[in-house]
């Protein structure tokens, strides 16, 4: 019985010695890799950390790593405190390095589907039936002219009066079809929105007063523009003029 006791005793011994030979070696192995190379303390991530996440709330799912300086990322987070207001974009990865880039302030994020507003206007909207709206095929980011008819006694009139407006968010449009299971290339043709469009355009005030006096008093319908696009021949269309109007 003592002798096995003995044995047991010894044969921990020698674990407890392999153990700390092990740990030696390894903690000499890296100082030997990271001789004469410049190191640099970098914060990553322990898990998974998800858009969204506070930076207030990064202490306990981020430590700090030595690495190589060549290895350190260009922008990467050296302090918590710098994200102390910001919150995630996107999804960090276990292992991966902090980058200031991956953080924003909330209110400076953009929803998705839309576009930033350029400063010094302002968004109005409007609702309208698909045909008035390109049939439902406008997205963020896309600059549409603004046409006006209004009816009257002598039979209404018919005027482009804004032209290249931002659009910068469209909602209720249909989502774009899903690829064939086969790759096989979809066809061209979209699914006809069944209801109505929301569009709202970045404008000046001026312009969004035109914009709401239209949706109050007349009907709006929208053309997609391209960049600088030809208006030298618009003017009011009335029952006298369409006629006698020359297209081209």
């Amino acid at each position: 019985m003592r002798r096995r006791f003995l044995a047991a005793v010894a044969a921990l011994a020698l674990i407890a010695v392999g153990t700390v030979v092990l740990v030696t070696y390894v903690r000499g192995a890296e100082a030997r890799a990271y001789a004469g190379v410049q190191t640099i303390e970098v914060l990553v991530a322990d898990a998974l950390i998800p858009a969204g996440t506070p930076g207030s709330a990064l202490a306990d799912l981020v430590s700090t790593e030595v690495l190589p300086a060549k290895a350190a990322l260009r922008g990467r987070v050296t302090d918590l405190a710098a994200l102390a207001d910001r919150v995630a974009t996107v999804d960090l990865e276990p292992g991966e390095q902090l980058l200031a880039s991956r953080f924003e302030r909330p209110d400076q994020l953009q929803a998705p589907g839309t576009v930033p507003v350029p400063e010094g206007m302002q968004e109005v909207s409007v609702v309208l039936d698909p045909q008035r709206a390109v049939g439902g095929r406008l997205a963020a980011g896309d600059t549409v002219g603004v046409f006006v008819s209004m009816s009257g006694d002598a039979g209404g009139t018919t005027h482009a009066v804004l032209h290249e407006v931002l659009v910068t968010q469209v909602q209720g449009a249909p989502a774009p079809p899903a690829p064939p299971a086969d790759g096989t290339v979809p066809a061209a043709s979209a699914p006809v929105p069944s209801g109505s469009l929301m569009v709202t355009f970045a404008v000046t005030a001026s312009q969004a007063e035109a914009v709401v006096f239209a949706a109050e008093h007349a009907s709006i319908w929208l053309s997609l523009e391209p960049a600088g696009p030809d208006v030298s021949r618009t003017q009011v269309i009335t029952p006298d003029t369409i006629y006698g109007k020359a297209y081209s």
